[in-house]
């Protein structure tokens, strides 16, 4: 029996009003999933445009609102709240061995914000005098002069990130309150650990963003003169409070992606998890330094020599954390008894991917390489590799992996494999021709490109389509799977974490009698079982 047989009794109601986390991860995954599409089908038509020459398929004013929307579906409604939204929600209770989170009405509200948020996004396109054109960044002082819905869009990204702040708050306090007996901090799977360090950057860094946001509505409505430098303002002031946020946005993307990584590795390798309070304090302090490096994203904005510099050590330094837990990793796969299932595969590539996209980040931080290719399609591609290579591949895993237990149901491995060669072709071929067309100089962001640039676009366009078919056929086979795939164990894959140790899928509050921890990490041995 599925979990959407087991609990789906009641209608839409008993779902958009239940308050237990694994039916609050479930509404996530459905509203993120047809986000996520509609983002792709964006992507696509952006790629069609550059197969021909300036006037083909749509007029520049449209490409900036498309540019724009992709953006801000794929940052704010799929990347950010993904895994923790999700698998957070989903497991993070479990794996602590509680019965739900903190606050679970709460939990309820965060989701009901993120719905409010997408649909006011969804509005800004359709309402006003046209869909924004900003880019997801919202720079001023466009964002403050164009004609289009800015400030619609900048209300939703508000809203989307009161949604962020409270799921932080939940699973931080369930953290902190709600770990079962014998569940000390250095027998927390390294998925919870990495969900908790996020929670931490959820909390401290969203308000920023949040009212600088607010300033931006305020600036238009009123004239207030912040950014705007016509009335006084300062756009860098705006740049700042941007990335003072958005930097550490990218690791609420990539450290849950790293933590569901290191429960799928050492699951599949049938290996206990090299360097465990390497990999666990390397979170806290991804999510520390990370708060520290927003200023590399401005190194050609002006600001004095000295900045500059501070800016760059620290962007170097910040890779280290991220270092630690490749390399450890890829310790744990040596002399491991490899089972290459389709998720230990998705998890590979999200650790070969995110490795091409920190080391290309690393070099950006270097200042003289940083004025070549700042704002070209070089950016563009280093960012896809990080946030699509790492975050969208580990999404995939952590799908593949806990979909039996979070659905009861087995997906059949053959298609999964085939979406993963089309995919990892098509993903190299899109975003490596864009980085190679940057490092060429072509801007990003333009409607239009020279003729010595028309070939890599051309490959990157072939590269789009094989990614597209493959989510086509991964998400495809998830579907065929919910329909009529066969009961999953409660163990498929010889996991160590509780959530093993329930049936699949979990029962409504996850444990009639909570467990009592004695063993070792990843080795953990229940007294009082479910």
């Amino acid at each position: 029996m599925s979990y959407l047989d087991r609990q789906g009794k009641g209608g839409l109601t008993s779902w958009i009003f239940s308050t237990d986390h694994k039916r609050v991860s479930l509404l996530y995954l459905a509203l993120m999933t047809a986000f996520f599409w509609v983002a792709v089908g964006i992507g696509v038509a952006m790629r069609l445009k550059h197969l021909s020459g300036s006037d083909f398929l749509v007029s520049a004013r449209t490409y900036n609102a498309l540019f724009t929307v992709h953006g801000v579906i794929m940052v704010f409604m799929f990347v950010i709240p993904g895994l923790p939204a999700v698998f957070g929600n989903f497991f993070l209770p479990i794996l602590i061995g509680a019965k739900d989170v903190a606050f679970p009405r709460l939990n309820l509200l965060s989701w009901w914000l993120f719905l409010a948020g997408a649909c006011l996004a969804l509005l800004s396109l359709f309402t006003g005098p046209g869909a924004p054109d900003t880019g997801w960044t919202f720079y001023v002082p466009f964002s403050l002069r164009t004609g289009t819905n800015v400030s619609l869009a900048v209300f939703a990204a508000f809203v989307l990130g009161f949604s962020s702040i409270l799921t932080g708050i939940n699973f931080i306090t369930t953290v902190h309150r709600l770990r079962c007996e014998g569940m000390t901090w250095h027998r927390m799977p390294l998925f919870v650990w990495a969900i908790y360090s996020t929670g931490w950057i959820q909390v401290l860094a969203t308000p920023v963003i949040g009212i600088t946001l607010l300033l931006v509505i305020l600036e238009r409505a009123f004239g207030i003169g912040v950014f705007d430098p016509a009335r006084g303002g300062d756009p860098v002031l705006y740049q700042h409070l941007f990335w003072i946020y958005s930097h550490p946005a990218v690791y609420i993307m990539i450290v849950p992606a790293m933590g569901a990584i290191t429960e799928i590795i050492p699951t599949f390798a049938r290996r206990c998890i090299f360097g465990y309070r390497a990999i666990a304090y390397s979170s806290l302090a991804i999510a520390g330094l990370g708060s520290l490096v927003w200023a590399h994203h401005m190194f050609t904005s002006g600001m004095a020599d000295l900045a500059n510099i501070i800016f760059s050590l620290l962007t170097f330094l910040v890779a280290v954390p991220s270092a630690i837990k490749v390399f450890n990793w890829t310790a744990t796969l040596y002399k491991g008894s490899v089972d290459m299932q389709p998720s230990m595969l998705f998890a590979l590539t999200f650790v070969f991917l995110f490795t091409i996209g920190g080391l290309t980040g690393v070099m950006q931080g270097a200042l003289g390489l940083n004025v070549h290719l700042h704002d070209t399609y070089w950016i563009v591609g280093h960012f896809h590799y990080v946030m699509f290579g790492g975050t969208g591949f580990a999404f995939f895993a952590a799908l593949l992996y806990w979909f039996p237990k979070m659905f009861g149901r087995q997906y059949d491995p053959k298609p999964a494999y085939a979406a993963w060669v089309l995919m990892f072709l098509g993903f190299n071929m899109l975003y490596g021709s864009f980085m190679v067309l940057g490092a060429m100089g072509m801007p990003r962001r333009y409607f239009a490109h020279l003729p010595q640039f028309h070939s890599l676009h051309l490959a990157a366009t072939a590269g789009s389509w094989a990614l597209v078919a493959g989510l086509a056929v991964l998400f495809g086979n998830f579907l065929a799977a919910l329909r009529r795939g066969a009961p999953a164990e409660s163990d498929p894959w010889g996991g160590k974490t509780l959530e093993w140790t329930l049936p699949s899928p979990p029962p409504p509050e996850n444990f009639d009698k909570l467990p009592v921890v004695t063993g070792a990490p990843y080795s953990y041995n229940p007294k009082a079982p479910a």
